[in-house]
């Protein structure tokens, strides 16, 4: 439908068009100068030392949950409250998940639940900086310091998002950023890690690329040999992926303000109407907004959702929490693990928010929000 308005898409010109046509006409379609381009971009960007690509952000966690030596018998907290890959990535290399809960007020996860839920088991926490903004990192990596702990940050909203005056993705041992379509910024699909650590950077290396090392044996055997030295995986970028990557980094910090214009509009519209709860931010931070999300504290959720759908208006709920999947359940999770997350998630709602919103349709969420509210 053209009139119909997403929770988030891609914001393209005609800048980023033209960089993919003429990666086309390059030599290099993928393992090609663009890719080590991008990387050092983000790197730059973030203020790290090291960036490493992969062919989606599910990728990406997976290979931080490898470099950081996750394996059978490690637990790993993370939230609830986050898209599954949060959690898969630790089954992916056979550890445990162990959910903790969110914080009441930012809807991130709660480091006291953080400490409550650490054992002799605990390998690693993956914290989630839910909706764009970031989690309270300094006191997760207080806490993961004292545990001797791993911290790989899942920034897949957070690209762009500040934290004590610091980017998002400077402190944790490892920040994973996603470039799908609704993100900060697309690669169409993508992800990577951010890392200052040449240990964990070189294993990235060697993962997303079939556990493959050249180096030395080039030159002891001739210059066609290589070994696999490990079970990797094919999780590279293309070259076009990271070529659009290049042109829309340029457009973050402009995509990021417009976010903030935009959610700001709605606080300042929704933050007296009765029912309705605005999101807050932790003190110091200055969130990415990749979703906005209310509270609809008295009506029924889903007949606002139905007929906010009904009039064109795409809006969302993020996300069911994840031990509420019939895998999860499966694996011996049961309702009530996380009662803070799981309150929360039956009154969210997601509305529309991309840099591509218009005022006008701006308006129109806040007007038809507000006389549905008022009618049920």
């Amino acid at each position: 439908m053209s009139n119909f308005i997403s929770y988030g898409r891609q914001c393209l010109d005609e800048d980023d068009i033209q960089v993919v046509i003429d990666t086309l006409r390059s030599p290099n379609l993928t393992q090609g100068p663009k890719i080590a381009e991008f990387e050092h971009e983000i790197a730059d960007y973030v203020g790290v030392k090291y960036a490493v690509a992969f062919c989606n952000g599910t990728a990406a966690l997976h290979g931080a949950c490898y470099a950081a030596g996750i394996g059978d018998g490690d637990e790993v907290i993370t939230s609830p409250i986050t898209f599954a890959a949060s959690a898969n990535c630790v089954r992916y290399v056979g550890g445990t998940v162990v959910f903790a809960d969110i914080d009441a007020v930012t809807y991130n996860i709660d480091p006291l639940q953080i400490t409550a839920k650490i054992t002799d088991k605990t390998k690693a926490i993956i914290p989630v900086d839910f909706t764009g903004q970031p989690t309270d990192i300094d006191e997760i990596m207080a806490i993961a310091n004292e545990h001797n702990l791993v911290v790989i940050e899942d920034g897949a909203h957070s690209l762009g998002a500040t934290y004590k005056g610091r980017k998002a993705g400077t402190t944790a041992h490892m920040t994973m950023f996603s470039f799908h379509p609704v993100k900060p910024i697309t690669t169409a699909e993508g992800g990577i890690i951010v890392t200052d650590n040449e240990e964990y950077y070189k294993k990235l290396i060697k993962f997303r690329s079939h556990g493959i090392e050249q180096g030395p044996y080039s030159a002891k055997n001739g210059g066609w040999y290589y070994e696999m030295t490990d079970l990797g995986y094919n999780y590279r970028m293309t070259d076009l992926q990271a070529a659009l990557g290049v042109s829309q980094l340029k457009k973050l910090d402009a995509f990021i303000a417009r976010r903030q214009e935009i959610a700001a509009k709605y606080t300042e519209a929704l933050k007296d109407v009765e029912g309705i709860t605005v999101p807050k931010q932790l003190d110091n931070t200055a969130s990415g907004w990749h979703l906005y999300m209310v509270q609809l504290e008295t009506a029924d959720r889903k007949r606002v959702f139905d007929t906010m759908r009904l009039a064109n208006i795409g809006v969302h709920v993020h996300y069911i929490p994840v031990y509420w999947h019939p895998y999860y359940r499966n694996l011996g999770y049961e309702k009530g693990l996380c009662p803070l997350a799981e309150a929360w998630y039956e009154k969210a709602l997601t509305l529309p928010v991309h840099p591509g919103l218009t005022d006008d349709e701006i308006e129109k969420v806040i007007k038809t929000l507000k006389k549905i509210i008022k009618n049920v």
